[in-house]
């Protein structure tokens, strides 16, 4: 069960925002990730509550950030209830969308997973709703994974494999690399893995 701690920053101007400190492990149903944010200064910042079922769709997703929430599930698409700071108003929304995605690192694994990419894959369509900070306000993206290098790398137990996929952004046109290891991202725009107390975990083919 992989736990540890990502810096998130800003990609543009590396501000730091957040750490997120995470644990991910995955189970009979799929995939679980759970974290809690602070501010650079230490204070509570919000949560992240993610579950996979077995193909890598989304089954359950509690957001928290300052006072607003998101509770999401796929279903029929992509399915989800806002609820305002002062808890009278939800709004619910729903999108023709394959998953969720965000500023947290478990949304690049779980893409990572509900894809399936091979290195000999053609690059990848996926439509996801992203849900910005600090509000969390639902906005649709569009994107193109693909995977372009798969490599072991030697440790002191089991090879570590890593792989790198480029994510294209199909309404600009820009593209960042992200480097994932099981289900722990070693690198991508905006995250830096910090520490980590045990290696990722290897998901069944």
């Amino acid at each position: 069960m992989p736990r540890g701690r990502y810096s998130l920053h800003d990609p543009h101007d590396h501000t730091p925002f957040a750490d997120e400190h995470f644990q991910c492990a995955p189970g009979p149903s799929g995939w679980r990730y759970v974290s809690q944010l602070t501010t650079p200064s230490g204070d509570h910042r919000g949560s992240v509550d993610l579950a996979l079922d077995e193909l890598g769709r989304p089954i359950r997703l509690e957001l928290h950030t300052g006072s607003w929430q998101v509770r999401g599930a796929a279903l029929d698409g992509v399915t989800w209830v806002r609820t305002d700071p002062t808890g009278t108003h939800a709004t619910e929304g729903h999108v023709r969308a394959h998953a969720f995605t965000g500023t947290s690192p478990a949304f690049l694994v779980a893409t990572a997973r509900l894809l399936r990419l091979t290195p000999s894959s053609a690059a990848t369509r996926v439509r996801l709703v992203s849900f910005t900070e600090p509000v969390l306000a639902p906005r649709t993206v569009d994107q193109s994974w693909a995977l372009v290098e798969r490599e072991a790398h030697a440790t002191d137990n089991d090879p570590l494999i890593v792989e790198e996929y480029q994510v294209t952004a199909l309404d600009t046109g820009e593209q960042h690399t992200v480097h994932l290891a099981g289900d722990v991202v070693l690198a991508a725009p905006g995250i830096e893995l910090e520490d980590l107390q045990s290696p990722p975990s290897v998901f069944a083919p």
